[in-house]
């Protein structure tokens, strides 16, 4: 069905994961990036995996998707793994041309980092792949209206996080639209030096922004046709209740954490 599952596309379905109210999603994963900064033992980080694993079993994505859409952040779980090796002192595993030192606490250090960002990745890809963008809006903005009392606009920041996200597929689409276009005409992104592979993308930074700062507009003057005025005496054609799924759910993610109390 895709190619790719990338963070801000929407995946329809009616999975169990899928039933579940946005603000239960929201709140989950905010425990669930706390926990991962929180579990320094591999047994704690397997019952991380296991968690991530369970939930994208739930939402009964195409998993081989999911697993594409991870590697646009894998030379950053790269650069995370190298310089966690060759920076953590301790005693050496390595040796790499007599001075560059690699430890073995900095291997297990850089193996730890590298699943965390694999693990943040998807699991903040399976909130936007399980959420229509209306739904993950109104999530946000009511798990930030505790916050309205100090100042804090919370329908314009879950308005902006939600187009922000929205524009991540759209944009690399326009890209690869781009780079097949300039390849037709001779340009070659896959052949050659990393330096000038680097330099083959220079041309696609203008026509990409050109397209982004254009549907940008264009997302404006909408917004702006339909009378849109921020937050102010909107109402809601659905009003969403949490049920005993989120109770369920809220529950599965509380037991996550005393594993992890347990094994830290």
């Amino acid at each position: 069905m895709f190619k790719a599952a990338v963070i801000g596309q929407y995946i329809a379905g009616d999975s169990p994961i899928h039933r579940l109210d946005a603000r239960t999603k929201i709140l989950i994963l905010l425990a669930y990036v706390i926990a991962l900064f929180l579990a320094w033992t591999w047994a704690g980080q397997a019952a991380l995996v296991a968690f991530a694993v369970g939930c994208l079993l739930c939402a009964r994505l195409p998993v081989r998707s999911v697993i594409r859409g991870l590697r646009p952040i894998l030379w950053l779980v790269a650069i995370t793994l190298v310089l966690n090796a060759l920076m953590t002192p301790g005693p050496v595993a390595y040796r790499i041309l007599g001075f560059i030192t690699i430890s073995r606490p900095g291997i297990d250090f850089g193996l730890q980092m590298a699943v965390r960002l694999l693990l943040l990745f998807m699991a903040s890809s399976l909130l936007t792949l399980t959420t229509p963008p209306v739904e993950l809006t109104d999530g946000m903005e009511s798990v930030l209206n505790p916050f309205r009392r100090l100042g804090v606009p919370a329908h314009d920041i879950a308005m902006m996080m939600t187009i922000a996200l929205r524009f991540i597929p759209t944009l690399m689409t326009e890209t690869e639209r781009i780079m097949r276009a300039q390849a037709a005409r001779g340009a070659d992104f896959e052949h050659g030096s990393l330096g000038q592979r680097m330099r083959a993308m220079v041309p696609l930074l203008v026509p990409l922004f050109v397209s982004a700062f254009r549907r940008a507009d264009e997302l404006a003057t909408a917004m702006e046709a339909r009378a849109y005025r921020g937050g102010e005496g909107r109402t809601r054609w659905r009003q969403r209740h949490l049920g005993a799924a989120d109770a369920m759910a809220g529950a599965a993610m509380l037991a996550l954490v005393a594993v992890l109390v347990v094994v830290r």
